[in-house]
C-alpha cells in the first residue's frame, strides 16, 4: 500500500462511519415526518408548506458553522425534505416541457427531485393542469434579467384564480449543441425566442451563417437537433444530457449574469415568514398623477417596491395593468395599512399572493 493510500484509509473509514450515522439520523427524520403526516392527515392539512420549509433551511443556515456553504445547506435539505415529503404523498408538479427545460430544473430546484414531474406543451397547459387538479403546483418563468417579463405568464396570472406561493431564480447558461459537437452540415439553430434573443450577439459574431428558428422551448430544440444533423440547438445542461448532444460552444449567452425568475403557482396561501414578498396587479384611471397616487400609500407606510412592470390591459383602449412586487407579507401590519389605502385609489386590484423570497 502506498503512503497516500495509508493516509487515506483511516479518513475513508471515518467517512463511511459518518455516512452510516447520517443515514440512521435521516431514517429517524423520515419516521418523524411520517408521524407529522399522520397528524396533518387528520386535519386535511397540505403536504407541502413552502413557508415551513423555508424556515427550516434558514434556521440551519444561521446555525451552520461551516465549512459547508449556505447554498450547499439549502440544496442538501431541499432533497432531504423532498424525500420525506414523498413518503406522505409524492407531489405532481407541472412545468413547461418537454423534459430538459429550465422550467423542469426550476421545479426540481424548488421541490427537490422526489416529485412527479408533469411536462406541459405550453404555459397555458401548466395553469390548466393545476386548475384541474392534475398537478398540485405549477412552475412558470415570469421574468428574465436580460429580456424582461414573460408576457404570457403575466396574462395568465391576471386571469387565473391561482396564487403565487413561491419563487426560484436560476442562472441561465446557454450552450450551442449538435449531435456531432461541430457545425458541419448545420444550417439552422433552434431555440425558444427568449434564448435566441439572449444569445443574438454571440450568434452574429460566431455563427452568422446559421438561420435562426424559434420553437416552443429550448428542450424541444434539443430534441429536434438530436434527430436532425442539419439543426443546432441552444439549450442548457439538462437538455444536453437528456438528448445526448455535444457542445459546439459553452455559455454563449450575451449576459454572463443572465438569470430567469420562476414562480410557483397553486391554490396554497403561504403564512408569513418574516422574509416575504407580495405580488399585485393594479390599474388606475387615465388621469394626471394617477400612478403617483397609486404608489403613494407604499411610501407613506414604508413598504419597499421590488418590481414594477406595465402590461396593456387588452381592452382595445390605451389602458395598462401594473404588476408590482412589494417587500413583506399581506398580513404584515404596515403592508395591511398600505394595501387598504391602495385599494381605495386603484381602479383594479388583485393580490397574486404573498410568499417567501427565494433562497
Amino acid at each position: 500500500m502506498s503512503t497516500e493510500e495509508q493516509r487515506l484509509a483511516p479518513l475513508r473509514e471515518k467517512i463511511d462511519s459518518l455516512d452510516a450515522q447520517i443515514l440512521d439520523l435521516l431514517t429517524q427524520r423520515a419516521k418523524a415526518a411520517q408521524e407529522v403526516g399522520h397528524v396533518k392527515g387528520g386535519f386535511s392539512s397540505p403536504v407541502f408548506r413552502p413557508e415551513r420549509e423555508r424556515q427550516v433551511v434558514t434556521r440551519l443556515q444561521e446555525i451552520n458553522k461551516g465549512p459547508l456553504l449556505p447554498d450547499g445547506i439549502a440544496a442538501i435539505w431541499r432533497e432531504v425534505m423532498s424525500a420525506c415529503r414523498a413518503l406522505e404523498a409524492r407531489q405532481t408538479i407541472a412545468y413547461l416541457g418537454p423534459v430538459g427545460t429550465f422550467s423542469e430544473q426550476a421545479a426540481q430546484t424548488y421541490f427537490g427531485h422526489s416529485i412527479a414531474g408533469l411536462p406541459c406543451a405550453s404555459l397555458d397547459e401548466v395553469f390548466k393542469a393545476v386548475e384541474k387538479g392534475a398537478a398540485q403546483f405549477g412552475v412558470v418563468p415570469v421574468e428574465n434579467s436580460s429580456e424582461g417579463a414573460i408576457s404570457r405568464t403575466l396574462d395568465l396570472l391576471l386571469d387565473s384564480s391561482m396564487r403565487i406561493s413561491g419563487e426560484v431564480v436560476l442562472p441561465i447558461r446557454h450552450h450551442l449543441l449538435t449531435k456531432s459537437g461541430n457545425l458541419d452540415g448545420v444550417t439552422t439553430v433552434c431555440a425558444h425566442a427568449q434564448a435566441l434573443a439572449q444569445c443574438q450577439q454571440w450568434l452574429s459574431v460566431h455563427a452568422p451563417q446559421l438561420k435562426r428558428q424559434a420553437v416552443s422551448s429550448n428542450a424541444e430544440a434539443a430534441r429536434l437537433a438530436a434527430s436532425d444533423p442539419t439543426l443546432a440547438a441552444i439549450a442548457g445542461d439538462p437538455a444536453q444530457e437528456a438528448y445526448g448532444l455535444q457542445a459546439v460552444a459553452a455559455q454563449i449567452q450575451d449576459d454572463p449574469h443572465n438569470r430567469t425568475r420562476f414562480v410557483v403557482v397553486g391554490n396554497y396561501a403561504c403564512q408569513p415568514t418574516g422574509k416575504d414578498q407580495t405580488s399585485l396587479v393594479l390599474s388606475v384611471n387615465n388621469q394626471p398623477g394617477a400612478v403617483h397616487r397609486l404608489l403613494a400609500p407604499l411610501a407613506k407606510h414604508g413598504v419597499s417596491m421590488n418590481r414594477f412592470e406595465s402590461r396593456p390591459a387588452r381592452k382595445g383602449t390605451w389602458e395598462y395593468h401594473f404588476y408590482i412586487d412589494i417587500a413583506g407579507h399581506a398580513d404584515d401590519e404596515k403592508v395591511v395599512k398600505a394595501l387598504d389605502e391602495l385599494k381605495g385609489v386603484a381602479a383594479f386590484y388583485k393580490n397574486l399572493g404573498s410568499y417567501p423570497h427565494s433562497i
